[in-house]
């Protein structure tokens, strides 16, 4: 289930345009140590190695490892209901190696999610294992169910960390 941090929920569903935030965060646990983990996680290049629904990831601004970093993300991450892809302007506001943690903030896009920042963090966990914690804030959606929103970014989401040690596993095969 996708943990939620919005307080008085009853108060602020579909309240758009009062301030508040949807929030979420979704983890799991991969068997691979962190560094490994940051190295597959860190790259926009190789995004489409563990989510599923991303086709390409391009360059629009930047260094990659630097702040104001801007990236175009397109694929189906978000049914369109004319059928099309959904694209993603996301720029970097923060990125710490030595914590192993970024954060993007949606610029624009065509699934109605701009403003929102969604935050990834490892951490090491035990017999080289890796907890990976992604956090996301969205601004209400007018006519849509907060419940619904954010169980559907907590399962995208997980569908994404789930893919990442397998990502790792074949990564090291093709470099044998």
């Amino acid at each position: 289930m996708v943990e939620r941090s919005l307080s008085m929920r009853e108060e602020a569903n579909n309240d758009v345009g009062n301030g508040k935030k949807w929030h979420g965060s979704i983890s799991g646990i991969i068997c691979a140590p962190i560094d490994k983990v940051w190295s597959l996680v860190s790259q926009s290049k190789r995004l489409a190695e563990w989510m599923p629904m991303v086709e390409t990831c391009t360059t629009l601004a930047g260094k990659e490892d630097e702040l104001g970093y801007v990236r175009l993300v397109s694929g189906f991450m978000f049914p369109q209901q004319d059928g099309d892809r959904s694209w993603i302007k996301e720029k970097l506001v923060s990125m710490d190696s030595s914590t192993h943690s970024y954060v993007y903030r949606m610029e624009a896009c065509n699934v109605g999610l701009d403003g929102s920042i969604n935050s990834l963090r490892l951490v090491e966990y035990m017999d080289n294992s890796t907890l990976i914690n992604w956090s996301f804030e969205i601004n209400p959606l007018e006519d849509a169910s907060e419940d619904i929103i954010v169980d559907y970014l907590g399962f995208v989401y997980k569908s994404c960390i789930n893919r990442i040690e397998g990502a790792i596993e074949a990564a090291s095969r093709s470099n044998v």
